[in-house]
């Protein structure tokens, strides 16, 4: 069997003890009559079998010639220091190994029969295009630097990884260019050193077995466990996200039992928590706290005694526990971490605080379920460990701390993304400024020479709707109240019971023909401070029972008063402001395709939007007028579609409420500016701030000489001042009228003068309606009532 046997190199592998051999034909010639005789002797042994000097590649002749080739290699492997040195001889890439020291071959009869020896850090596929940048090396003589550190993984009789760096001495080596090879030029070279990953390259100017590599080599094999495990240990705190991987601290278990050379140890986590003084969980999967056992926190000094609270939060060290029933029975288990500790079935302990400059965050766990095999001695090998810990503690830290900053201003306070990139590039000029040493200053975020729209579809009668919701849970209240005071004057006659039912009277008449803005604050009052202290004592009188139970049980809990009507009023609001804004935000996602613009959107009694379309925002020179007008057909279309979609679920609404839509538009451009109190853009200048005047006062405007609101249902209502605007729109009207979206009861009327605004106009059109998403019929508000009501 050749040892080249289903290898693909470029070299054909011989073993050959002819660079050592020439060695020692030097050493034969040498004064010192003790080195001149064992290198002829060594001479004389090889003599006899020329194909050591000439080089083979069957198996069997190393094991025909393994005395032989133990007294060539005597020299290299002492058989004074064999017991303690780590050293084979081999050939490169192949797991062959011909000659060990008897520390190695102890090593690997340790680690089981089922054990196979292999080298970490040497994937398949690079193997080949090593051997080409050694030969790049021995025959052409350039200095190509591809050292990277081998490893080996080795087990020992407890089954404790151990990690062995391999060193190799390749002085006996020699690579021989065959007639296949091809001669390299420095061109090729140039080209290959860009193209390390091109592996058909490199077999292009080195073909598989073009040359002859003649010799061994020989590995002395250091044991670096503690080196590794620490590397280890850097390498799985930088990792990312690696606290949601299930296998994370049993990797993390395994390379403290590396480090420490115990087989049964677990390590946990807490976090200090510093606003709160207490000891918490780590969030991850698998992650446990030994200090805490199954509490999610614990207060500093209710999950440690004294001393320890004072080792780990005042002095910042670590201190071990190596038994934990012998410390258990001392403390009569009143040390709050000793029993901790026993309850869990741990003998041995070590915690170690993880800290800073600025203090505590947290502390490392180290448990054992046998004693005394953690102490005072080996916690000394964390020493080495803890500055990653504390370095992966602080990032950790930091890195939450910008996820909540991130959640925060997701749901709160979030940017649109058009124009995220110029709050990132001032947040970048902010950082480099505090890099530099200068005033960091948050400059003003502004957009000049932009477009805005605004729209709203906006319940009517939501004021009226919400009073009467009040009057009626008020009533039913008020009547329950009536009819307990009636029953208990037929248990007890008092006067007191004929002033409540009076009282009662009254407010039920005030509620029918005067209902006010406090009215219901006063009948709250009343039942809370009146009532309910007297309903208690009734309480007490068997026949009044069922009836007082069944009025406190028609009081909501979190309110505290009937909420009865006004629950369905307040769910139906709630119901309607998510499903237009929905489907709001879903047409939004279509108009940003069209072009990017800023939009933002608000509920109230309702849904109304903001937009803002220009260069100043876009960033590219792109913006043509032609966007603002695609935009604004855009916003029309699906206020026409928001209003259908709202009389198709509106019988499904646990109360009957309109809506009425409307548009503003504004002909000019203006500036708007970041607002950093209130987290929101608004606008720039007075000029501007008229826009802003119109925009929260129009729906409620009047038409001029009437009393007639401008937005009424079944209608959209789009207010505007200059006389292209209203050309500009009756164009887009009559094209939705050619999809029917609206109806051909155009009208224009004036509006009454608002606050320092005059000269305003309205284009009113009422919408068409479909009775559901596959009516192909076209109704008016008032025929679609009818079918729906039908």
């Amino acid at each position: 069997m050749d040892i080249n046997d289903n290898i693909e190199s470029p070299l054909n592998l011989k073993v050959s003890f002819n660079m050592l051999l020439k060695h020692y034909k030097t050493l034969a010639e040498s004064d010192d009559e003790l080195v001149s005789a064992k290198a002829k002797h060594i001479i004389k042994v090889a003599a006899d079998y020329p194909e050591l000097e000439e080089g083979f590649s069957d198996f069997s002749i190393l094991e025909e010639r393994e005395k032989e080739i133990a007294i060539i290699l005597e020299d290299s492997f002492s058989t004074i220091l064999t017991k303690n040195e780590i050293k084979t001889a081999s050939v490169p890439f192949h797991n062959l190994i011909f000659n060990s020291s008897e520390r190695f071959k102890s090593i690997i009869k340790t680690a089981g029969d089922d054990f196979e020896l292999e080298m970490k850090n040497m994937p398949d596929n690079d193997t080949y295009i090593i051997a080409c940048t050694i030969i790049l090396n021995f025959c052409y003589g350039y200095n190509l630097n591809f050292k990277r550190p081998f490893y080996y993984e080795i087990p020992d009789v407890n089954g404790i990884l151990h990690y062995y760096k391999i060193l190799y001495n390749a002085d006996f080596c020699e690579i021989i260019p065959t007639e296949t090879a091809k001669k390299i030029t420095r061109e090729d070279y140039d080209e290959l050193l860009d193209n390390f990953e091109n592996i058909e390259l490199w077999k292009e100017k080195f073909p598989p077995n073009s040359y002859i590599f003649k010799g061994f080599v020989i590995s002395n094999i250091f044991d670096v466990t503690d080196d590794q495990s620490i590397s280890n240990i850097k390498t799985t705190l930088i990792g990312e996200d690696k606290r949601n991987n299930e296998s994370f601290m049993d990797g993390f278990h395994e390379i403290f039992r590396s480090l420490l050379g115990i087989n049964d140890i677990k390590v946990g986590f807490s976090i200090y928590n510093e606003e709160e003084q207490t000891f918490e969980h780590v969030y991850g999967v698998g992650v446990n706290s030994f200090l805490l056992n199954n509490i999610e926190s614990a207060s500093c000094s209710g999950a440690l005694c004294g001393w320890s609270y004072d080792r780990l939060m005042n002095e910042k060290k670590y201190f071990t526990v190596s038994d934990v029933d012998k410390m258990f029975g001392l403390s009569e288990g009143k040390a709050p971490h000793i029993k901790a500790l026993h309850e869990q079935g741990i003998k041995s302990a070590i915690f170690a605080p993880i800290a800073n400059d600025k203090g505590l965050m947290g502390i490392l766990e180290i448990v054992s379920n046998k004693p005394y095999v953690l102490n005072s001695i080996n916690a000394n090998k964390l020493i080495d460990v803890m500055p990653f810990i504390v370095s992966a503690v602080e990032r950790s830290k930091n890195e939450e701390e910008n996820l909540i900053e991130a959640i925060i201003q997701k749901e709160c306070t979030s940017i649109h993304p058009s124009v995220h990139w110029r709050f990132e590039k001032e947040a970048k000029n902010f950082i480099k400024a505090d890099m530099n040493g200068e005033q960091a200053i948050f400059k003003k975020i502004a957009f000049e020479n932009i477009y805005p729209l605004y729209g709203q579809i906006d319940i009517k009668g939501s004021s009226e709707a919400r009073n009467k919701a009040t009057k009626q849970d008020l009533t039913l209240q008020l009547k329950a109240i009536k009819s307990i005071f009636e029953s208990a004057l037929e248990v007890e006659t008092l006067p007191i019971y004929e002033q409540f039912i009076y009282q009662t009277n009254n407010y039920l008449k005030n509620l029918e023909v005067n209902f006010q803005v406090d009215s219901e604050q006063q009948i709250s009052e009343f039942f809370k401070q009146d009532i309910e202290p007297v309903l208690k004592y009734l309480y007490t009188t068997d026949t009044l029972k069922e009836q007082i139970d069944a009025y406190f049980d028609s009081i909501d809990n979190k309110v505290n008063v009937l909420y009865k009507h006004r629950k369905e009023y307040d769910d139906t609001i709630a119901v309607i402001n998510k499903e237009m804004a929905a489907l709001l935000d879903a047409k939004q996602v279509e108009a940003q395709q069209m072009y990017p613009h800023y939009f933002e959107r608000f509920k109230t009694d309702g849904v109304e939007h903001n937009m803002y379309v220009g260069e100043s925002i876009t960033k590219e020179e792109s913006f043509n007028l032609i966007y603002l007008y695609n935009l604004r057909l855009w916003q029309l279309q699906v206020m026409c579609e928001m209003e259908n979609s709202y009389y198709q679920m509106q019988p499904d609404f646990p109360v009957e409420l309109d809506v009425a839509s409307m548009v503003l538009v504004f002909n000019q451009p203006l500036s708007i500016s970041f607002r950093m109190d209130e987290k929101q853009f608004d606008v720039d200048g007075t000029y501007n701030a008229r826009y802003e005047i119109v925009k929260k006062r129009v729906d409620k405007a009047h038409i001029k000489g009437t009393t007639e609101r401008v937005t009424q249902k079944g209608k959209i209502s789009i207010v505007y001042s200059q006389k292209q605007d209203e050309r500009e729109y009756l164009r887009y009207i009559k094209f939705l009228q050619s999809k029917h979206y609206l109806d051909t009861d155009i009208e224009i009327v004036e509006l009454q003068d608002l606050q320092a605004v005059t000269g305003l106009k309205a284009i009113r059109v009422s919408v068409l309606y479909h009775k559901d998403e596959n009516d192909k019929s076209f109704y008016t508000y008032d025929d679609l009532m009818k079918e729906i009501k039908a």
